[in-house]
């Protein structure tokens, strides 16, 4: 049986994952390659060049991990928002 998902009141149900891996790229800067970026959270290159395509819906504890690691929020990395 499938549960409807309810929505906050004024929140979007959905994430803009280009948006995200927008705000991805811009926490890696100019000075860091998509491999060590990707090797300071645990992931693949290729993994993380799709992220930042927005190729790819990413997991919670990848976002908790680049959080931590660069010094953001989750909300901030998932809606642009402090």
């Amino acid at each position: 049986m499938q549960r409807a998902i309810r929505k906050s009141k004024g929140a979007p149900a959905d994430v803009d994952w280009k948006a995200v891996g927008r705000r991805i790229r811009e926490l890696r800067g100019f000075d860091m390659t998509q491999a060590e970026f990707a090797s300071r959270v645990g992931i693949s290159q290729n993994y993380l060049s799709n992220a930042e395509h927005g190729q790819v819906e990413i997991g919670a504890v990848i976002v908790l991990r680049i959080a931590r690691e660069f010094g953001k929020s989750m909300e901030w990395l998932l809606t642009g928002k402090e």
